[in-house]
């Protein structure tokens, strides 16, 4: 079983290559189409990606995300529109729809462009908040492009983002240059809810501020968030695994931030930036192309030396030896590749029925390991508990698709025949050893009895007198 499980996870790696998991139909929408060209070198990367581009205004009226019932795209690119509304094809209902549908949307938000309506409605679903005017730029007196906002400090010089958490995977900085930064050019920054759905790319340097740039007064009272606070680059993965992603600045993503060079500050030389590299990376992980964890096989069975050890039995006795198996794989860019674990996360497998009876850590289990998947497993004893147990395995990290699986087995109690012997038994052997002495009392008690002779005595016989 195991074999059939490893052919066709191979033959589907053959298969998928250098496209999306979930389908290569993307849909851009622009007011212009003329726009386009200002983005050429990041939509010529997803071309050349394996993508298919389709390009829309957004109040199209042949504009469909849904035909019969089901998608018409897979991905959406939304760049930033001069107009209030989307129009009635893409509506706040229907985006949320298509999420469900695990569609998945990438936004662009710029300074100088109000955000649609239908777009901020989508975002307070998401628990994302923007300016009140909508409008906001974030600037930074300390951290700017000497070069191209020498006086409105409003071009930030970032270093490339690192891992949100020792356990989660670093997939948009990683393998970066010291030298290289990256450029955020009038951009908005969001705030982010609590939601654990929500991980933050990019955070705001804490120097930096976000105001209205149509108030001129020199000093501002309300900000709308400083530092931290403030959301550059925001990720946001639905229970389903749908991906959301929201860029505050579309212009970061032209053709004349890509392999540029930006002088920070202060700086003794120019650095490369990093935004063609990061702009592939979040584009990747929007769309499905990193980050996505399969299932190949699951298989738990009694870990005794039986004569047939049946795989994936429906029901099990208390108190058996058990063991179980996952195979895990990560799609990234091309092919599946084994999924390799944080040095400090945990798989875990709970084996429960209403509550965990038992929670426990997976381990790599390198014999049914390949060059293509990583197999995962653990073995335990059953709980003294007969009834309906669950082995469930739930694992979800920011940036990776969720796994969420669980196979349902009967815990039957045992049988007439199976319980142990009293001899077999040690704490038994004291009363064992007294019912043999009674017996042999009893016994001994009788042969006396039987075999001893009456006590000898003359008869005397009274004489009848008249």
């Amino acid at each position: 079983m195991r074999s059939l499980f490893s052919f066709l996870a191979f033959l589907s790696a053959a298969v998928v290559s250098a496209l999306s998991t979930s389908g290569n139909r993307l849909l851009v929408v622009l007011e212009d189409v003329a726009e386009k060209e200002n983005y050429s070198k990041f939509l010529g990367d997803l071309e050349g990606r394996g993508f298919e581009l389709s390009f829309e205004n957004p109040k199209s009226e042949s504009l469909a995300l849904f035909h019969l019932g089901e998608r018409t795209y897979d991905h959406i690119i939304f760049f930033p529109t001069k107009a209030k509304g989307l129009g009635p094809n893409l509506t706040p209902n229907i985006l949320v729809d298509f999420m469900n549908a695990k569609g998945n949307v990438l936004v662009t938000l710029s300074s100088g462009v109000a955000t649609p309506n239908s777009l901020v409605s989508l975002l307070s679903e998401l628990d994302i908040q923007l300016p009140a005017d909508r409008t906001g730029l974030v600037v930074d007196h300390f951290n700017y492009d000497a070069s191209t906002a020498a006086e409105t400090h409003d071009v930030l010089l970032l270093p490339p983002p690192g891992p949100v958490r020792p356990d989660v995977k670093n997939f948009f900085g990683a393998g970066a240059g010291k030298d290289e930064v990256l450029a955020f050019p009038r951009g908005v920054g969001a705030a982010l809810g609590s939601s654990e759905l929500l991980t933050p790319v990019l955070r705001a340097p804490r120097t930096a501020y976000s105001y209205n740039p149509k108030e001129q007064a020199e000093v501002v009272d309300d900000l709308f968030g400083a530092g931290e606070q403030l959301a550059l680059v925001s990720a946001f993965q639905a229970r389903n695994s749908a991906r959301f992603t929201l860029v505050g600045s579309a212009e970061m993503l032209q053709d004349k931030w890509f392999d540029a060079e930006a002088s920070k500050v202060g700086g003794k030389k120019a650095a490369k930036t990093f935004n063609r590299e990061f702009a592939k990376r979040v584009s990747g992980w929007t769309f499905n192309e990193i980050g996505v964890l399969r299932v190949n096989w699951i298989e738990h069975h009694l870990d005794e030396a039986v004569a047939v050890n049946e795989s994936n039995p429906s029901i099990y006795r208390i108190k058996n030896d058990v063991k179980y198996t996952i195979s895990l794989s990560e799609y990234a860019w091309t092919s599946w590749a084994p999924l390799t674990l944080p040095a400090d996360d945990v798989l875990q497998l709970e084996f429960s029925m209403l509550s965990p009876f038992h929670r426990l850590p997976l381990h790599l289990d390198a014999a049914h390991s390949s060059a293509t998947e990583s197999a995962y497993s653990t073995s335990f004893k059953l709980p003294d508990q007969h009834g309906i147990f669950n082995f469930k395995v739930n694992y979800k990290r920011p940036f990776l698709s969720n796994i969420e699986e669980k196979n349902t087995v009967s815990v039957r109690h045992m049988a007439h025949d199976e319980w142990p012997r009293s001899f077999v038994i040690s704490g038994a052997w004291p009363w064992i050893a007294g019912i043999g002495v009674t017996v042999a009392g009893w016994l001994a008690f009788c042969a006396l009895w039987m075999y001893s002779a009456p006590v000898g005595g003359k008869r005397v016989e009274s004489k009848k007198t008249q």
